[in-house]
């Protein structure tokens, strides 16, 4: 083996690691979904998703989401023409963005236990609570990520490491986006109309 396939060879194996991570990470939001449609009307005569979600709120949290994946993909596009200040502003505004949509679904939540809806009260709500607090947590998760990988910017610009790391945030915050969608499709629309 030639030393540029192996040097070509760990190149590729954070890549490839990142990729088994989503997957199974796509099989913990499976389950926690087949676990909320087989609890989705344990309401035990408590209100339904119907009674409890605001759709324009969702739909505002989605649109702020769906945004941030747009400008993670402009600091992405920056990052391949080596523009280190326009990487930081995009992953900056992707920050903001991922913020301002954690800060709404704590909003939510703390809505819901504050008129008694707590993950406590029945079955639809401790799924409920669990599927969409899970992927808050993976929303921080990415938000930590993102601080990291600015202070590393700053400190060693933007080689091809640096380049790699962004492309792995981009992944996983894509992927955060298209569980969010499978959520507001799943939870609040569906649940809403029954």
């Amino acid at each position: 083996m030639s030393r540029t396939s192996v040097a070509h060879q760990s190149d590729d194996t954070p890549i490839f690691g990142l990729w088994v991570y989503l997957m199974t990470d796509c099989i913990l939001f499976a389950s926690l979904f087949a676990t909320f449609a087989v609890l989705r009307n344990g309401t035990f005569g408590g209100p339904t998703g119907a009674e409890l979600f605001s759709l324009p709120f969702v739909l505002t949290e989605t649109l702020i989401l769906l945004t941030s994946s747009f400008t993670i993909g402009l600091a992405l596009w920056a990052a391949h023409q080596r523009n280190k200040k326009l990487v930081l502003l995009w992953v900056g505004v992707t920050f903001l963005l991922g913020a301002a949509f954690l800060s709404m679904e704590l909003y939510e939540f703390t809505q819901l236990v504050r008129e008694g809806q707590s993950w406590r009260q029945n079955a639809f709500l401790s799924s409920f609570f669990t599927l969409v607090g899970t992927h808050g947590l993976h929303i921080l998760a990415g938000l930590v990520w993102i601080t990291i990988l600015v202070v590393q910017i700053f400190h060693y610009g933007l080689d091809v490491a640096i380049r790699r790391r962004l492309t792995m945030l981009s992944m996983f915050w894509h992927f955060l986006d298209i569980i969010w969608i499978f959520i507001f499709t799943i939870v609040y629309l569906l649940g809403a109309a029954t």
